[in-house]
C-alpha cells in the first residue's frame, strides 16, 4: 500500500513538474533578451519558459497550423493582430517594446558612421531580412528607400529569412555588413564582435513589437501562460528590455 501511495505521489509530482513550463514562440531579434527574461521568470516563479526562435512570419504560419505555443513574441504588431483577427489569440495583442535598427560589421578598419557608407567597395555583400517575413528587414528597406540608396545597394543585398540567419551570414563571413536589431549587438556574447551604428529612427516606421496569448484547444497551461505574459510587462522585465536597447 505504501509503495502504491508513493508511486501515485511521484506520478502527481512528475505531472506537476512537467506542467511548470510555458512554450514561447520568439521572433529572432528578441532571442537573447527573451532568454534573460526566461531566466528571471523561472527564478521568480519556478516555471520554465521554453523558447522557440524563428522569423515572425514563419512562427505565425506555424501557429495557424496548430503549433503548440502558449505565448507569441513578435517583431511587430502586424502578425499578432493578424492572428487575433483570425481567432488564434485569447485577447488583443499588447506592445512589449519598441525595437531599434542597426548596421553591424566585423570590419573594424572600414569607416562606418552613416548608412550611406555602405556604398564603399569594402561592403560587397550586405545581409538584410526578407522584408516579406522579417519586420527588421522591412524597416531596413524603408530606411534605404528614404535615403535613396536602393539603386546603389540593391545588388549587394543577401536576404535572410530572419534576423538569426542575417546574423549568421555576418558572423560566418559570408557578408560584410548586416541590418540587424540593436538587441542582438548589445548581447554580452556579441558586444566585442565588430562594430555597429544605429540607423536614425526618422528613416523607418517605429518597430512596435507585440505579444499574444495563443488560444489552444487544451488550455491546461493557461495559468502559466498568463503568468509569463504578465511578467513581460513587469518592472523586472522592462529593465531587461531596456538593457537590450528596447524602448
Amino acid at each position: 500500500m505504501k509503495r502504491f501511495l508513493l508511486a501515485v505521489g511521484l506520478l502527481v509530482f512528475s505531472t506537476f513538474v512537467q506542467a511548470q513550463k510555458v512554450r514561447v514562440a520568439v521572433a529572432a531579434n528578441a532571442q537573447f533578451v527573451a532568454q534573460k527574461i526566461a531566466e528571471a521568470f523561472k527564478k521568480q516563479t519556478g516555471i520554465e519558459a521554453e523558447l522557440i526562435v524563428s522569423s515572425s512570419g514563419k512562427l505565425t504560419t506555424q501557429i495557424e497550423q496548430g503549433a503548440p505555443f502558449d505565448v507569441f513574441l513578435s517583431a511587430d504588431m502586424k502578425y499578432p493582430e493578424e492572428l487575433y483577427s483570425k481567432g488564434f489569440g485569447l485577447e488583443k495583442p499588447r506592445i512589449y517594446g519598441y525595437g531599434q535598427l542597426v548596421i553591424w560589421t566585423l570590419h573594424q578598419d572600414v569607416p562606418l558612421k552613416q548608412v550611406a557608407d555602405l556604398q564603399q567597395k569594402a561592403f560587397q555583400k550586405i545581409a538584410i531580412g526578407n522584408p516579406a517575413l522579417a519586420p527588421y528587414g522591412e524597416a531596413a528597406m524603408q530606411a534605404i528607400k528614404a535615403l535613396r540608396l536602393e539603386a546603389t545597394l540593391k545588388d549587394k543585398f543577401v536576404y535572410g529569412e530572419s534576423i538569426a540567419q542575417v546574423n549568421q551570414y555576418l558572423l560566418t563571413g559570408a557578408v560584410d555588413a548586416a541590418f540587424t536589431a540593436k538587441s542582438i549587438v548589445l548581447d554580452p556574447s556579441l558586444q566585442v564582435r565588430g562594430k555597429w551604428i544605429a540607423v536614425p529612427q526618422r528613416f523607418y516606421l517605429p518597430i512596435a513589437q507585440g505579444m499574444l496569448i495563443i488560444k489552444q484547444l487544451d488550455q491546461k497551461n493557461l495559468n502559466n501562460s498568463y503568468k509569463f505574459y504578465n511578467f513581460l510587462v513587469s518592472s523586472s522585465a522592462k529593465q531587461i528590455f531596456k538593457l537590450y536597447g528596447y524602448k
